[in-house]
C-alpha cells in the first residue's frame, strides 16, 4: 500500500445513531394548560414525562431520551417539533392532561395521532391544546395564519400525507393497551389536528392522561400512585414498540 493511502478496512466504523425518543411535557411556564381545583396541567405533564424518561434511561440502555423541557419553562409548539427533528428522533411522545367545560365529568386516558378529526369532541381537544400558540410572539406569521379557534383552519389537516401514520397508530394502540392493563378507563385511539404533531418527521402521538376538571381524576393525576402507574404504562408501551422495531 502506498504511503499516505489508508485502506477502507482501517477506517473506524461510523457509529450508528441510537434509537432516540423525544418526550414532550405539554405546556409549561406562562402556559399552565388546563386547571383543576388545585392542580395545573403543566405540572402533571412534567411529573409523568420525567418519570417515563427515568424508566427508559434506567432500563433501555440503548435508547437515547431527549426532553423538550425538564423544568417549568415555556416552549413554543413549533420548537418542540424542531427539537425532535434536530435530534433525528425515532419517536415523539407529547404528554398532556384533558379537561371538560362547566360541570361535565370525564374519566380515562386516550391517545391521539395526527390525522382526520371530523368528530366534534376530537376537534375541541385539539383546539384547546393548540391555543398555546396564542402565548407566542408573532404566532400569526410563525404558523402562517393558523387560528386555533377556527374550525376552518383545520381543513389543512385533511390534505396532509402522513407517512408515519401506521407506526404512530401502532404506538398509540400499545399505550392504550397498557392503560387498560393498569385499570384506567380506555378512551381509545383517535386522530386530530394537533400542531405539535404536524411538524414532526417521525412517528408521533399525543397522550391525554386524564381529566383534571373531574375531582376523582385530578386526585389520581396529582398523586404519586397516579404518576407511577401512568408513567409505567407509557414506558411499557414504548419498550414494546422499541423491541419490535429492533427485530
Amino acid at each position: 500500500m502506498c504511503v499516505g493511502m489508508v485502506s477502507a478496512r482501517t477506517l473506524p466504523p461510523q457509529a450508528a445513531q441510537p434509537f432516540t425518543i423525544v418526550l414532550d411535557a405539554g405546556h409549561g411556564g406562562k402556559d399552565p394548560g388546563a386547571l383543576g381545583k388545585k392542580g395545573k396541567e403543566k405540572n402533571i405533564n412534567l411529573a409523568v414525562t420525567l418519570a417515563v424518561g427515568n424508566l427508559i434511561e434506567q432500563n433501555l440502555k440503548d435508547v437515547k431520551v431527549v426532553y423538550t423541557r425538564k423544568t417549568d419553562v415555556f416552549v413554543a409548539l413549533d420548537e418542540r417539533a424542531n427539537i425532535a427533528n434536530r435530534a433525528k428522533a425515532d419517536l415523539f411522545v407529547s404528554i398532556h392532561t384533558n379537561a371538560l367545560p362547566g360541570r361535565a365529568q370525564g374519566r380515562g386516558s386516550e391517545t391521539y395521532t395526527l390525522g382526520m378529526h371530523r368528530a366534534a369532541d376530537n376537534l375541541e381537544v385539539a383546539k384547546r391544546e393548540n391555543e398555546a400558540i396564542m402565548l407566542e410572539k408573532d404566532y400569526e406569521n410563525r404558523y402562517e395564519g393558523f387560528d386555533p379557534k377556527s374550525s376552518e383552519s383545520y381543513i389543512i389537516f385533511e390534505f396532509m400525507q402522513d407517512k408515519n401514520m401506521e407506526q404512530s397508530v401502532k404506538l398509540a394502540t400499545l399505550i392504550q393497551k397498557q392503560f387498560r392493563s393498569a385499570g384506567r378507563p380506555d378512551k381509545g385511539v383517535h386522530q386530530a389536528g394537533f400542531l405539535v404533531l404536524r411538524a414532526t418527521s417521525m412517528p408521533s402521538c399525543l397522550i391525554e392522561l386524564g381529566y383534571i376538571t373531574t375531582a376523582g381524576e385530578e386526585a389520581y393525576l396529582t398523586s404519586s400512585r397516579g404518576v407511577n402507574e401512568l408513567s409505567q404504562s407509557i414506558y411499557e408501551a414504548i419498550k414494546k414498540y422499541y423491541k419490535a422495531s429492533q427485530q
